[in-house]
């Protein structure tokens, strides 16, 4: 009977079952797709881990089903782009995921995203990066996302030291852990968003709960006992409820949809990786409508429905205020001790005090509404008509109001500490950009086979426009033979290369120099070392002895700091001294100026480097990636908050309709006796702004506190996104706008003179 009073009550009552819907449906929504993380999560790094290979503990033998593997990433115009060589040794060569065969020499299969990319007008430089012949497109199994830009290219001109030999793709490998920011975020992300979704939920299901107590006043008049009637109010929560259940499925779907579209700290993924685990979606199946019927069962309790009308059991109490401050100083004793750690540490207790303390601390926003706004109301005496109208009808019946308001408050500061969070740490990277990237400077390191290799990389790189300067070492560790825990950084280069590094009265080529300054090692001459060191002890490596001259002489090292052209050596050594192929680890370090006035000059010099060696790595601060990452969050935080302040908006009106349509004999007369039109409109704007503001102003608050205390624990520097606050201020005063300007035609009517007439 509950489920035909909800689907047949005429239009107010599908109205009020259709915002029950929406309400819960987004609710849904948010709880499916928070629920689908962990399964995302186990694709997006199952494809990973299946189509790689980071290098064998034990290289195995060249054969018939080996393949020499490399990295060759690169990034165009702050956009990061994977990129591997390839060069089999036998004709059954492994292959990863998305290919049935591998590129050819001089060919590559890239991903369809990178495609498009590439045969963009711009993209002339990556094209001359990447000079291979496209022989077709990397499948979906071998991506971890549609957005994602990836190549596999054939080499023929692949070989040692470059790179590693394998013999099968897929390599179990444990992700590295999240930074303490990075935790921060992911539980404040979830605390904020299904906090609100909670509070909006248990809202939603008490949507025309006036009008549905006056329809069970009158099956009290027909028979009904009073067990029967909150059943049957069950039943409407119930039908509005599985409505919602219904309709956030659908929702799920279609934002699902757009998952390719979105990438968020280089993490894309594919529609169908977006899927709730089974018992997260029957949990959610089933107590997002039991938490419906609960509510409307708990909302009874309140109420004597008695067969002539609803009479409440007593005057409304006063508000009691210690019980209210019990979950934020709750909130407070969890939150507060974590900040003596020296650093964040990512320990279960840790997470479950983070999170319990700013749950506690934005449910306590929602305790202290009510109170707040009975406090203020019930001391505001006279004024103009229309204020006295509002403020007694807030005094009279302000709960409904108040409920639907604390769904802002929860939206509001949860969104303000996110935003805080958020600003501190995007401030953070951009202001270590900002001081990395003062000097216009590229750092290129890859693995080097003579010293001619370097001095033709560094003579290209200076023939590049924009390039301004150029300079480089070959940088190895060495250790001392039989003694596995000593180890010495060496540096090999001609003499100009050597003073950009020391201060040398005198050099020529097969001088050898023992670095002095803050930070270098003291190595004797006549020190036999390892040029090919066990770096762990399950390092099978055969020892290559190197003696450091007994003529070596010391050098004192220059920018010995922690500046781009500060270096850390303890041994200077000229190229006929040192065989670079004997080094087991030795790279191609090289220092790279820019122009920034000429237009390219940073994807210049990156395409210069990729002709220049096969697998370049650069370490720059040209691009901020953080930033546009940031940005993307925080933006669509503040359009979710948004979204939230309308359809909590939607609630007000139903709630402001209803409570109209209680008194429109009132209106009526009122309206009899001489009241304007325009003055009882007046009434309703004030009847929603009072308790809409006082919660913006109880959210602020709150916000802000949670944001301090939530940079505090990462030890940034405390900053408030005033723009984000004024933001949702506006957005609050345009959701009081709405509410008042979509109840005026109904007000209109119920002020007709036909609403005096009565039986």
């Amino acid at each position: 009977m509950g489920i035909r009073f909800a689907a047949g009550g005429g239009r107010e009552g599908w109205t009020r079952t259709a915002l029950t819907a929406v309400g819960v449906a987004l609710g849904v929504a948010v709880l499916l797709i928070g629920a689908s993380v962990p399964t995302l999560m186990n694709a997006w790094h199952g494809r990973e881990k299946a189509r790689e290979n980071f290098g064998q503990l034990h290289e195995p033998p060249r054969g018939d089903t080996t393949v020499r593997y490399a990295s060759a990433d690169t990034v165009f115009h702050g956009a990061p782009i994977r990129g591997r060589l390839v060069r089999p040794d036998g004709a059954h060569p492994p292959v990863p995921p998305g290919m049935d065969h591998l590129p050819g020499p001089g060919e590559m299969r890239v991903s369809p995203a990178l495609k498009e990319l590439l045969a963009e007008p711009g993209s002339a430089l990556l094209r001359q990066r990447l000079p291979y012949k496209i022989v077709g497109t990397i499948g979906d199994a071998g991506l971890q996302g549609p957005a994602e830009l990836t190549y596999v290219a054939g080499s023929a001109t692949l070989r040692p030291p470059a790179g590693y030999r394998i013999d099968h793709f897929g390599k179990s490998w444990t992700p590295r852990p999240l930074t303490p920011q990075g935790t921060l975020l992911v539980i404040m992300t979830c605390v904020a968003l299904l906090t609100p979704v909670t509070v909006f939920i248990g809202t939603s299901a008490r949507f025309g709960h006036d009008q549905r107590e006056r329809r069970l006043a009158a099956l009290r008049l027909l028979g009904s006992d009073i067990a029967t009637t909150r059943r049957i109010a069950a039943g409407e929560a119930l039908f509005g409820s599985l409505l919602g259940l219904a309709g956030g499925a659908a929702l799920f779907l279609a934002a699902r949809g757009t998952a390719g579209s979105i990438t968020l700290w280089d993490i894309n993924v594919f529609p169908a990786d977006i899927r709730p685990g089974a018992l997260p979606a029957a949990l959610i199946a089933v107590l997002v409508p039991a938490v419906s019927v609960l509510v409307t069962l708990f909302a009874q309790r309140g109420v004597t429905v008695d067969p002539l009308g609803v009479v409440h059991r007593r005057p409304a109490p006063r508000r009691r205020l210690w019980w209210r401050l019990l979950p934020p100083a709750l909130g407070l004793a969890l939150l507060v001790p974590m900040l003596r750690q020296q650093n964040w540490v990512d320990s279960a207790a840790n997470t479950t005090k983070l999170a319990a303390g700013s749950m506690l601390l934005l449910f306590g926003v929602t305790a202290l509404l009510p109170w707040l706004v009975e406090a203020v109301v019930g001391r505001l005496r006279g004024g103009p008509v229309p204020w006295q109208l509002a403020i007694r009808r807030l005094q009279v019946s302000g709960a409904s109001a108040t409920r639907a308001v604390s769904g802002i408050t929860v939206a509001v500061a949860g969104a303000i500490a996110i935003h805080m969070l958020f600003t501190g740490m995007q401030d953070g990277f951009a202001q270590a950009y900002a001081r990395s990237g003062a000097l216009p400077r590229l750092g290129y390191t890859a693995q080097a086979e003579s010293w001619q290799q370097t001095e033709r990389a560094l003579a290209a790189v200076r023939a590049t426009p924009g390039a301004t300067d150029a300079h480089g070492v070959i940088e190895g560790t060495v250790g001392v033979l039989h003694n596995s825990d000593t180890f010495q950084n060496l540096a090999v280069g001609s003499c100009a290369e050597l003073r950009r590094v020391a201060a040398l009265d005198s050099c020529r080529d097969g001088d050898v120099f023992a670095a002095q300054g803050p930070g270098a090692r003291a190595v004797r001459p006549g020190t036999v070392l390892d040029l090919n060191p066990p770096f762990a002890p399950e390092d099978r490596t055969t020892p290559r002895p190197w003696t450091l001259p007994a003529d070596a002489r010391t050098a004192r090292l220059l920018h010995t700091g922690d500046g781009p052209d500060d270096h850390r050596y303890d041994i200077l050594a000229t190229p006929s001294t040192v065989d670079i192929r004997r080094l087991g680890m030795g790279d191609m370090a090289l220092r790279v100026g820019f122009d920034r006035a000429v237009p390219d000059a940073v994807e210049r010099i990156r395409t210069t480097m990729a002709r220049t060696t096969p697998t370049p790595y650069e370490t720059s601060a040209v691009d901020n990636p953080h930033d546009r990452a940031y940005s993307g969050v925080r933006n669509g935080l503040f359009a979710a908050a948004a979204v939230t302040l309308l359809l909590i908006g939607a609630g007000l009106i139903i709630s402001t309709v209803e409570q109209l349509h209680e008194r429109r004999r009132v209106l009526s007369s009122l309206h009899a006796f001489g009241v304007r039109r325009s003055g009882l409109g007046w009434s309703v704007l004030w009847q929603t702004a009072v308790p809409v503001l006082l919660g913006l102003a109880l959210a602020v608050g709150c916000g802000l506190l949670l944001g301090t205390l939530l940079l505090r624990m990462i030890h940034a520097e405390i900053q408030v996104d005033w723009p984000v606050v004024a933001g949702m201020a506006g957005i609050g005063g345009g959701v009081i706008l709405f509410v008042t300007a979509l109840s005026l035609p109904p007000l209109w009517r119920m002020m007709r003179p036909e609403g005096l007439r009565t039986e």
